[in-house]
């Protein structure tokens, strides 16, 4: 019989998880034996894909939701500087690879992009004042922007300014030092770079169809997705980063951790505007506030893409239901992941979510004039002949055990890992691209310990001479680092579309 094939780490997904991770080890452990694992035939084709995510950098600087506003009006700013940290640490990680060589020119997949938001009304207009009033306190967000006058929300957005009611209340604030980030790019910038490391393949149209423990790790069973033949490799190590699909996977690993964890997929569609003439016109992402019942996924938003040194304008997301897991999934998908162990959380989940069910099906069922009425409430003018509808990737949103609820839907994303640190899974959503990078870190951190302190810890700091933590008490190191990154990132105050246009 012959012997199974055997490598330290296989990574299942090409996306910016499993890449970012596989580059992060090999820079660590260059010796180190890697396989990433592929069933599409090309990275970054599911979240990762430009076209599937908002391409913000996410940062904390527009995005509403990251500062809830409790029942007494109390607005909490801590996620938001966590996020702006995180993102900062993922800079600093793109930074040192373009030092080093290892990446191409940075406007290729990173491009600087006012972060705008935009409230209606005398609620929105306190909320947004007092949100603007705590973070401007914070060194991370001291060059934001608050304005109600509508001459300078002109020049700030103007083509979302023409056609509103004379006596509309609206306010902004606006950072000009946000980005719009090509994930997809970056992906395969790094998929590039792993594939001309030593030791390191990345094997497209393979999918991983079993996981078994084995005395040292596991062992991984990979089926040729054309040719219909399997495989089988040993690893020590194995991350499924598979978007929608880690989930099936960790549920067949077995891991006790593994235990109680659910998924709701939710769907997403785009308007996309790719008429120059208007494109020119809004050179900013500009977010608001979700309708009542919506999921924080579904915050609307009006952005300036940059893809392929294209300049295009996507507004949404429309949120949708389908139970496949993975865009290019299976129908079957949701209903072959309930176990015994999470049946009961999901039920509670349908139970207390019933508003949710619903709005996502009235989504589903939008006619495109209703899709239209929406992006007018931002760009009042909107024709229907500039705007196409686009699918955006495929979220899963967590569902877990909770000891009061039964079950609780998690936005957000979730490292769940073996005790013995052999096995790690990322589960969930946004704004997890952005902070890749920390989320990595984290794994390596629980999955690698006695390395991280020891043989890797010198290395660390160098890549990384400021963790989250001290980013976020330390003004002065905070703004030297962002700095560092700005120029070695080009992050100049032009726009992209002054380049591309």
């Amino acid at each position: 019989m012959a012997q199974n094939e055997s490598v330290d780490v296989v990574l299942v997904g090409a996306g910016i998880m499993s890449a970012t991770l596989a580059v992060l080890l090999k820079e660590l452990d260059p010796t180190l034996k890697l396989e990433v694992v592929e069933a599409m035939d090309s990275g970054a084709a599911e979240s990762s894909n430009p076209w599937n995510n908002a391409g913000t950098g996410h940062a904390g600087l527009c995005e509403l939701n990251y500062t809830p506003q409790a029942a007494d009006g109390s607005i909490d700013i801590k996620k938001a500087v966590h996020i702006n940290t995180q993102f900062e640490v993922s800079r600093q990680f793109w930074s040192y690879l373009i030092k080093n060589g290892s990446l191409g020119a940075p406007r290729d997949f990173i491009n600087p992009i006012p972060h705008l938001s935009y409230v209606e009304g005398d609620k929105g207009i306190a909320f947004l004042k007092k949100r603007f009033e705590l973070l401007k306190q914070h060194h991370a967000f001291a060059e934001m922007e608050y304005t109600e006058d509508k001459a300078v929300m002109q020049q700030w957005m103007p083509l979302m300014m023409p056609g509103r009611p004379v006596d509309q209340h609206i306010a902004a604030t606006r950072v000009m030092k946000g980005t719009d980030v090509n994930f997809g790019a970056l992906t395969n910038q790094l998929l590039k770079h792993l594939g001309q490391t030593q030791d390191a393949q990345v094997k497209y149209s393979k999918k991983v169809t079993g996981l078994r423990r084995n005395g040292s790790g596991w062992t991984v069973t990979v089926k040729d997705v054309n040719g219909g033949g399997s495989r089988e490799v040993d690893a020590r190590f194995v991350f499924l980063g598979a978007g929608g699909a880690a989930l099936p996977l960790l549920q067949a690993s077995g891991i006790p951790e593994s235990k109680g964890y659910g998924g709701f997929p939710v769907s997403g569609q785009w308007l996309r505007c790719d008429n120059q003439e208007i494109v020119r016109q809004h050179q900013a992402k500009v977010y608001s506030q979700a309708a009542v019942g919506a999921p924080p996924m579904s915050v609307p938003h009006l952005d300036t893409r940059v893809v392929d040194g294209k300049t295009s304008l996507l507004f949404g997301p429309y949120a949708g239901f389908t139970t496949k897991f993975l865009k290019h999934g299976s129908f079957t998908d949701l209903p072959f992941s309930v176990r015994m162990g999470n049946i009961g959380p999901m039920l509670a989940v349908a139970r207390d979510n019933m508003d949710l069910t619903k709005y996502l099906v009235s989504e589903v069922m939008q006619s495109m004039e209703q899709r239209l009425d929406s992006l007018r409430r931002f760009y009042p003018e909107a024709k229907a002949e500039d705007w196409r509808l686009e699918v955006a990737g495929q979220r899963v949103q967590i569902i877990k055990k909770d000891p009061k609820k039964g079950g609780v839907l998690q936005f957000g994303t979730e490292l769940v890992a073996a005790q013995d640190g052999s096995l790690a899974a990322l589960l969930g959503a946004s704004p997890g691209a952005s902070v890749t990078v920390s989320i990595m870190l984290e794994l390596i951190e629980r999955c690698f310990p006695d390395q991280a302190k020891g043989a890797w810890a010198a290395k660390l700091q160098a890549i990384f001479p400021a963790r989250e933590k001290a980013l976020a008490t330390d003004a002065a190191l905070y703004q030297r680092i962002s700095a560092d990154n700005d120029a070695t990132l080009h992050m100049v105050e032009t726009h992209p579309a002054q380049d591309y246009a």
